[in-house]
């Protein structure tokens, strides 16, 4: 994966307008549909049991959130990973707060079991807690970790037979045979809520376009981080709101041209 091949990406998800289509959480909905809009993409959240199914079928990519969880969103997940499943359409999930709750941890596995999960992206924490390792947790947030994160990407990945992206100070992409690093992105992210769930969507609306769930979350990273970094630069470092329609400004305003410039992307060699 080349910077050339992740703004080839980019113009791909703008000539395409991939539908993706979201069940998360009430926190972050109208913030992923503005960034999934600015991007080029086609957002639609449907939540319903009833209609879960059949948006799945026509989707581009189909994106789990389990932020604020409610039995019955869970049971349209399920439903909607299902048809996703029998439609070829990929399936990505974010398990927000994994460890945090016990009610959280089992949903995130139970959908890891149930369904064919194309991609997870989640912190170091919440990642960990879905492969059963200890790894504290604060809320929603990974707490203090010292641990080896793309060890952690690589173990996952092979346990759970998946792609694995854990997002920090910088972001891992690993599926048990390849792994990339990016080193793009913002402390400011930090600051805005619904900025990882908004790049879980991004990483839906790449992989709607591209097969390959490595060169898709990888390019997405890359996008997005350099995205943020425009966006700071803009607003100010210490002004998270500023920063926050920034963001969707640069998502809106981003091209291959800036990808290639300030991307920082590399591929780690496993021994």
């Amino acid at each position: 994966m080349h910077l050339e091949a992740a703004a080839e990406l980019l113009s791909r998800v703008r000539g395409t307008s991939p539908l993706v289509h979201n069940i998360t959480n009430v926190v972050v909905t109208n913030f992923t549909a503005n960034g999934l809009l600015a991007l080029g993409a086609s957002p639609v959240m449907a939540y319903a049991k009833e209609e879960a199914a059949d948006m799945a079928r026509i989707a581009g990519a189909l994106v789990l959130n389990i932020g604020t969880l409610t039995a019955p969103e869970v049971e349209a997940m399920k439903i909607a990973a299902e048809a996703a499943n029998e439609a070829g359409v990929p399936v990505v999930l974010d398990p927000v707060g994994a460890g945090a709750t016990p009610y959280r941890t089992d949903t995130a596995r139970s959908l890891m079991r149930e369904a064919r999960v194309s991609l997870l992206r989640g912190n170091a924490a919440e990642v960990a807690n879905v492969i059963g390792e200890t790894w504290a947790i604060k809320g929603v947030d990974a707490g203090e970790g010292g641990g080896d994160v793309r060890a952690l990407a690589h173990t996952a990945a092979q346990r759970l037979r998946t792609t694995v992206v854990i997002t920090g100070k910088e972001d891992v992409v690993a599926d048990g045979r390849r792994l990339f690093v990016v080193r793009n992105g913002h402390p400011l992210l930090t600051k805005v809520t619904g900025a990882g769930c908004l790049l879980t969507s991004v990483i839906g609306a790449f992989h709607a376009v591209e097969p390959d769930a490595v060169q898709a979350a990888a390019a997405a990273l890359t996008v997005y981080g350099v995205a943020a970094e425009q966006a700071a630069e803009l607003a100010g470092e210490s002004r998270p709101g500023s920063f926050q329609i920034e963001l969707l400004n640069r998502l809106a305003g981003i091209g291959p041209e800036d990808v290639l410039a300030r991307g920082a992307l590399t591929e780690v060699k496993l021994s």
